[in-house]
């Protein structure tokens, strides 16, 4: 059990009424091998949900594509319902992510090998600041983690085999049937606590309807002959960047002077740079510290930064 599965439990613990809740109404405890089989949960986005005072915005996006930290769980949610109602297998191919649609396919690369797998999103983390995903044991195994315990990663939809997978699972039921939001790929750069308008496309704007809403028709069923895709331990090996840089992003912002504002803010903390990047024909300007050598270095400085009042601060791969 690594260190981010012991963090994991605490928060899970902390927030299990609400998780609970959201799935199936009830937060009592569920017994080993009680819950549905892989395959057999509902298809499922979520209302938004808090835990540990941050907010997550659950939402349709077949574009996801994101580099960042992942972290491993086991032993201790081993035959447990995920949050679409499916049992959680450790040695299954399976991931938490805070805001996919459940179930969705992604692909996993750790950076740091080049070895990429397919896994099968059902369930909600990881609660420790600082990961993007949270890949069940036998995944991390194969990815070439589990003692290490976190890989810098890089994660995207596959979207032909979620739009499958999502076929199947409303032939189970679904939590809330009926139009849901669409989202494009949006810029992963979250604006910091300040009272600053936020970015189109962020976690904020998100919530606030920022993006359009369109109107999706309920899917048909699902044809008989239609089968879940079959994810196999088959690894591909491609290039690797075991080179790729980890940061602390303390926000992004539409002016310059805002940022500037931020980093003489956290200034102290370390090396401050102000980058400029292009993002949907409009410039942002983001506030990083780092590079940082480690994800434990990370962890500390993360835990400063929000410290410091930029609950939005988050540790990006580069």
């Amino acid at each position: 059990m690594t260190f981010v599965s012991r963090l994991r439990i605490a928060a899970a613990l902390t927030a299990a009424a609400l998780l609970a809740a959201c799935s199936f109404g009830s937060s009592e405890p569920i017994s080993t091998g009680a819950a549905p089989g892989l395959g057999l949960g509902i298809y499922k986005v979520g209302k938004p949900y808090q835990v540990d005072g941050v907010w997550y915005y659950p939402r349709v996006d077949l574009s996801y594509d994101e580099t960042g930290i992942a972290s491993w769980y086991g032993e201790a949610f081993h035959g447990k319902y995920t949050a679409n109602g499916e049992v959680f297998d450790l040695n299954g191919l399976t991931a938490a992510h805070h805001t996919l649609p459940m179930p969705s396919i992604v692909e996993v690369t750790n950076l740091e090998t080049g070895r990429s797998i397919q896994l099968r999103v059902n369930d909600r983390g990881p609660f420790a600041h600082g990961r993007i995903i949270d890949v069940s044991r036998r995944a991390a195994q194969l990815l070439g983690f589990e003692q290490k315990g976190t890989a810098k990663v890089h994660v995207r939809v596959l979207t032909a085999e979620t739009l499958q997978a999502q076929a199947i699972a409303r032939r189970n039921g679904e939590e809330a049937p009926g139009p849901v939001e669409l989202v494009q790929a949006a810029p992963r750069t979250p604006v910091d606590s300040e009272n600053l308008k936020p970015l189109p496309g962020s976690l904020a704007s998100a919530n606030q309807g920022a993006s359009r809403p369109v109107q999706l028709a309920a899917a048909p069923p699902a044809p008989a002959q239609m089968a879940e895709p079959q994810l196999t331990e088959k690894v591909t090996v491609g290039p690797a960047r075991p080179n790729a840089q980890i940061y602390i992003q303390a926000g992004a912002f539409a002016q310059a002077g805002n940022a500037q504002r931020v980093k003489q803010r956290i200034d102290g903390l370390g090396s401050v740079q102000i980058t400029s990047v292009r993002v949907n024909g409009a410039s942002l300007f983001r506030v990083r510290l780092g590079p940082v050598m480690s994800v434990e270095e990370a962890d500390r400085l993360l835990a400063k930064v929000l410290a410091t009042g930029f609950s939005d601060a988050r540790i990006v791969v580069d």
